[in-house]
Order: structure tokens, then sequence, then C-alpha cells
């Protein structure tokens, strides 16, 4: 009898209404994400359109100047999933820079080591602040709050003074262009210009999309999920939680080293003060991503689309020229506080239609 009502044409059309309901629950925070960068993105279009807005190559700046945020965003991802949070990757960032700085430089380490050699850093580094939340249960705020402070004086007991990178391979990497097929232009001389992209760009899209595939197709990226969900279901089902969390820690450490790297490409050179807030436009551009942070919920392609957001802010500062760049943190703290409100809301509805049912 059930089975003929669900297989009658209003059985069917009232099944497919209420998984639609939940698609769009789920993913709510997403297409408001897409919806306000494609709105402000198109802003941009008419209001910066005498200053070359809608030139391929200010799109891909957009990637090129983030391209280090947006591996840390994965990661930190990742953390507001399972529930956490990791405060420390500002700092990581940071320290990997002045780690690469300081081998490359003063002792004449290759580029290639050098970064094999903070990526293992990142690692261990994780895998402590993992440890510590997981088989321990100290508070992740605390831990990686320690985490924080351990890494920033770690960079400044390797050097106070700036170190400028001056690696020929190091430099290589980072001066190297990958032009692009379509979206050129002729300049005044007639000669065709092609946009371009760095390997820092190929790098944070690689990761994406690893990122991505892992989360949505493996039974390690579901246990993420569970345990962000609820951690006593994801118990009663089997999953070892504290692993699981463990490995959320690792994975995040390394990376914030590889997006240590990456911001290091784009720099050349390192300083104590270096990626100072970081860890907050990650987190930020998290939320903003539709990663709420309680947990169970999130995407990276969303943290990504977060990235561009705090990308084309800032770009709109640099394009209106007599402003302070400080503006773009007070517009990224709005965003901030409007999408955790948001989610709030979205909290209570779901709490009082479970209530009601």
């Amino acid at each position: 009898m059930n089975r003929a009502k669900i297989n009658s044409p209003q059985g069917k059309m009232r099944f497919s209404n209420q998984i639609g309901q939940k698609l769009l629950e789920r993913n709510f925070l997403l297409f408001v994400t897409i919806a306000l960068f494609i709105a402000m993105y198109i802003a941009g279009l008419i209001a910066y359109k005498d200053k070359n807005f809608g030139n391929v190559q200010t799109f891909l700046n957009l990637f090129t100047s983030n391209a280090g945020l947006i591996i840390v965003s994965v990661g930190m991802t990742m953390v507001l999933i399972t529930g956490g949070i990791d405060i420390s990757v500002g700092s990581v960032v940071a320290v990997t820079c002045m780690m690469l700085a300081a081998m490359m430089e003063r002792a004449g380490i290759g580029a290639a080591p050098a970064m094999s050699i903070v990526l293992l850093f990142g690692l261990a580094f994780g895998a402590a602040q993992g440890w510590l939340i997981s088989y321990l249960n100290i508070q992740p705020f605390i831990v990686t709050l320690a985490g924080m402070f351990f890494a920033r004086g770690l960079t400044a007991v390797i050097s106070l003074e700036m170190i400028t990178i001056t690696n020929e391979t190091f430099l290589a990497i980072a001066q190297k262009r990958i032009y692009l097929p379509f979206g050129g232009y002729l300049n005044r001389k007639g000669v065709m210009i092609y946009p371009y992209i760095y390997p820092t760009v190929v790098m944070a899209i690689v990761i994406v999309i690893i990122a991505y595939l892992m989360l949505k197709y493996t039974k390690f990226g579901r246990s993420i999920y569970a345990v962000g969900g609820r951690e006593q279901s994801a118990r009663l089902m089997g999953l070892n939680v504290k692993r699981t969390k463990f490995f959320v820690y690792i994975l995040n450490g390394l990376l914030s080293a590889l997006g240590g790297i990456a911001f290091c490409l784009n720099t050349t050179g390192a300083f104590v003060e270096l990626a100072r807030g970081f860890e907050m436009d990650a987190i930020a551009a998290t939320v903003i991503g539709g990663t709420p942070l309680t947990g169970g919920v999130g995407n990276v392609y969303g943290s990504l689309f977060g990235v561009l957001i705090k990308a084309l802010i800032e770009t709109f500062v640099s394009f209106q020229g007599n402003i302070s760049s400080w503006w773009s943190k007070i517009i990224i703290s709005a965003l901030l506080a409007f999408f955790i409100v948001l989610q709030n809301l979205l909290v209570r509805r779901k709490n009082k239609t479970k209530s009601a049912t």
C-alpha cells in the first residue's frame, strides 16, 4: 500500500519535493554565498568598467593573491566540520615561510629539500595538536592557542629580521607564468596578450578538488561529517571518533604548511609579522562559504567562494583608491556576522521542525 502511494503521480511529486527541500536546506548557505559572489562581481563590472575590472587577468588575480589562503581554508573547513577550530594556522604559515627562507638563504639548503622539511614540520605540528585534542580531550581552542604562540615565537627565534629569498629554483617557481589559451587581448602594439596564472594557483585548485573528492566519496570523508554531526551517534555507528579527529588535524597541519609554501612563493621573503591575522581570514572565508561553527556541515568549494568574496572586497577597495584598506576588514566582519546569524536562524528552524514532527 505504501509502495503504491509512493509510485502514484502524487506520491512521486511529494517525494521529489521532500528531496528537493532537503537539498535546499543542506545547501542553502552555499547558494547564498555563490549568489553573493555573482552579485558582487556584476556590481564590480558595472562600477569599474572603465578600470578594466572585466579583464580576465583581474579575475585570475583573485586566485593568485589568495592561493595560500585557499589551501589553508581547505584544512580549516575539515576542522570546522568536525566541530573543532584551529587558530594557529596563521602562525604556521609564518614559521613555514621563515623556515624556508632561513634554510635556503642561511643554511644553503636547496628549494626542494627545504619544502619537504617544512611539510614534515606541518605534519608533526598537526599530529601534536591532534593528539592533544583527540586523545587527551583538551579543548581545540586552548590547544591551537598554545600552538599559535609556539609557532609565532619559533618564527621570531629563527630570525627577527626580514629574510629575502634569492634561491634561483624557488624564484623560478614563484615567477613561472602559465599562460591560458583564452581571454587574450591586443595591446597598443598589436601584440596578443594572454592571461596567466602562477603554479600556486594550480596547487590551490588541485587541493580543492582532492579535498572535495575525499570528503564526498571516501569513508574517511563521510566519517568527518558524522563526527561533526554528533559524536555519540558516530560512536554507535562504530566509527573511531578520536582517530578521525586526529587525522583531520594532521591533514590541517600539512595543508597549513603547504599554504605557507604558496604564501611564501608570493612574498619571496619572510619576517616575524608575516600572515598576522591569517587564521581569522581562513575562519571567516570558511564560515562565509557555508561551513557553520557547530560542525557536521560544510564543503570546500563553498570555502573557495568565501575566499573569492574576500578577494573581491579587497579588489573593490583597491580600485576605489581613495578609501582606507581597513574598510575591507570591516566589510568582511559584517559579512561574517551576517552568515553566523543566518546559520543560527537555520539551526533554530530545523530544531523547531524536528520538535513539531
